[in-house]
Parts: structure tokens; C-alpha cells; sequence
């Protein structure tokens, strides 16, 4: 990498946490906006990876301007974060675009890849669209017939990002669920380190998005990556320590409020994993509907392994206790409560 790029990425990062924690303190005082958001501009995805319920291999992208159009209606919530995911998001064709609405309206902007389709030239594309962060998931050493997220093939990928970014590049490395060899993730991270990259753990979960218990080993794989990572990272990890050990964890889950998955049909929903409730079209979501999800109780909420719903609910789990009666989870869709709440002051 050159000296003027290197310069680059120093500025652009300094900026980037500036940003960042702005939005925190932001969101600190002010309970009424989502702090983050996934978006979903194509549920297609060019993987398989037979734990994973978020993709399918037919779907065409969002139009352009529908993306556009959610976009700026989440800007009109004082959204602080967008991370786009998917699905691949790389198979979008205008991507950039996307990048850059959610730029121009004062939004940190991040995406979620398996990394595959990343060239030099993508990599710059993402960098003149303004793209501030990057994560991908390193599954494994070696493709296999549960993941082909592997080091064998994204290492070079990693190469690139190294010598092109302008981002912050994140590599999380995974434990559990459908993992033949859980020491390949120390691999992993110790690579991610060596790059100049953060690196992060997850747990993977089962297919309601909770967690199967880890054995042994799995769990000395997973200390030694957070003694690894950053101390930033591990501070908004803290719930992991729990749930890696099968113990239930309590918490306020905030989704449908602080946090928001929007499917690629425009609809919100609680997480990835809770697709159905609310279910509600985001250009007829509210404040209301915020609110009432704010302090709405979640029954999965225990064995929740869904990293980014957990890290976001901790700016809000000290205060106003979840007074609504606890949603049900379905296994084809969520059934909606009906009921009243008061306003803590």
C-alpha cells in the first residue's frame, strides 16, 4: 500500500469513529431512532452454506429507487447506521449507489460479505462510493460441505483488502453450530491480526437464531480470539461469555426499535432469525410502532445469539423495562400483540 493510501485510510478511519461515537452519545440520550439497521438489497447469495436461512440462489435485486426510497425513510427515523447484507449485497448491481444515498444523508455506512466476488477494482468502486466498514466471516481452513466461506479461498481476498481499502475491514470468525474444526477460527483471527484488521468471534446459532451449546473446546477456541481482538470489540461482546457456556443471558432486546431488519421486500422485522413479526411495510411504520416494540418483552430473547441486536440493546439495558407481554415466537409467522404501555421518564 502507498503512503497516500495508508494516509487515506488513517483519515477515513479517524472520521469514521467520529462518527460513530457521535451517533452513540446521540443515542445514549435519545431513545427514539434505530441505531442500526440491515438492509437487504437481494436475498440471492452465490454461496450455499447449509446453516444459513438468509439467502436463496433466484431472487433479482431491489430495484434501485425502492432502495432509495427505504433509505430515505430511515434517514427520516434518524437511523445512525445502515449495514447492508444480504444475501450477497455484492450481486447488486448498483451497489455504489446504494452506498452513496445512504452517505449523502448522513448515515454510516457498512456491508456484510462473504467476500468472493471482491477484485482491486471493486474494492476502489467501494472506496469512491464511500463505503466505511466492511465485515466478512471466515467460516473455516477449508471449504467443506457446510461452508465454503473458507481461509483457502478468501486469504487472497484479504490480500487485497490489505493493499486497496480505505475502510475498516472487520473478519469475524465463527464457533459453533455446523463447525467441524472450531481451532480453525484462532487461524483465522490470528490472519485478520497480522493484516491490520479487527478481528471479531461469533457464535453461530440454530436455525430460530439460538444457541446450540458449545463444547469444550469450542469454548477455549473462543477465548483465545477474544484475548485477540481489540478491546473495543470485546467490551460489546460481554453477552458471549454467557451464552458460549449455554446460560441464558438477560438483556432488553430492543428489535423493532433500536434495531430494524428490512427484507428485501421492504418489511420490518425483529432480526434475520425473527422474520414475520412485525412484518409491518416500512413506509407505513411509525414512531408508535417503535415505541410499542421498545419496551415489548421477547421470549427468545435469553438464547439469543444474534451479536448485532445484543450490541445495540446495551445503550438501553440499564433503563426503561420491557412492560408488554412477552411475543411468541411461530414457526411460520410471529403473531402481533395488541396492547398498552407508559412512557418511563
Amino acid at each position: 500500500m502507498s503512503w497516500r493510501k495508508a494516509l487515506r485510510r488513517k483519515k477515513a478511519s479517524i472520521h469514521c469513529w467520529y462518527r460513530m461515537w457521535s451517533r452513540v452519545a446521540w443515542g445514549f440520550v435519545h431513545t427514539r431512532h434505530p441505531l442500526l439497521v440491515h438492509l437487504i438489497p437481494t436475498r440471492r447469495c452465490n454461496l450455499t452454506c447449509t446453516y444459513c436461512n438468509e439467502f436463496d440462489d433466484f431472487s433479482a435485486p431491489v430495484p434501485t429507487e425502492e432502495m432509495f426510497g427505504r433509505i430515505d425513510r430511515l434517514a427520516e427515523f434518524g437511523t445512525s447506521v445502515i449495514t447492508i447484507s444480504g444475501g450477497e449485497p455484492l450481486l447488486h448491481p448498483e451497489l455504489d449507489a446504494i452506498i452513496g444515498r445512504i452517505r449523502r444523508r448522513g448515515i454510516l455506512c457498512g456491508i456484510i460479505t462473504n467476500g468472493y466476488l471482491l477484485t482491486a477494482e471493486r474494492i476502489e468502486r467501494l472506496n469512491r462510493a464511500g463505503l466505511e466498514f466492511l465485515q466478512i466471516s471466515i467460516d473455516n481452513l477449508q471449504p467443506d460441505d457446510v461452508s465454503k466461506k473458507s481461509f483457502k479461498v478468501l486469504d487472497k481476498k484479504l490480500l487485497l483488502l490489505a493493499e486497496h481499502a480505505e475502510f475498516q475491514v472487520n473478519i469475524n470468525s465463527v464457533v459453533g453450530a455446523g463447525i467441524r474444526n472450531p481451532e480453525d477460527a484462532a487461524v483465522i483471527a490470528r490472519r485478520a491480526v497480522e493484516l491490520g484488521f479487527t478481528c471479531t468471534v461469533g457464535v453461530l446459532h440454530d436455525g430460530g437464531g439460538q444457541l446450540r451449546p458449545l463444547g469444550e473446546k469450542e469454548q477455549q477456541v473462543y477465548r483465545t480470539i477474544q484475548n485477540l481482538g481489540k478491546r473495543f470489540y470485546a467490551r460489546f461482546n460481554q453477552f458471549q461469555k454467557e451464552i458460549v457456556q449455554g446460560r441464558a443471558h438477560q438483556w432488553r432486546c430492543r428489535a423493532g426499535a433500536r434495531y430494524l431488519y428490512i427484507c428485501e421486500d421492504g418489511l420490518v422485522h425483529y432480526c434475520s432469525q425473527q422474520r414475520g413479526y412485525p412484518g409491518i411495510p416500512l413506509e407505513k411504520y411509525t414512531a408508535q410502532d417503535m415505541r410499542r416494540e421498545f419496551y415489548t418483552l421477547k421470549s427468545c430473547a435469553p438464547h439469543c445469539t444474534v451479536s448485532c441486536v445484543n450490541q445495540v440493546a446495551m445503550l438501553d439495558n440499564w433503563r426503561a423495562p420491557q412492560t408488554l407481554a412477552s411475543y411468541q415466537p411461530h414457526p411460520d409467522r410471529l403473531v402481533q400483540l395488541q396492547a398498552t404501555f407508559r412512557e418511563e421518564s
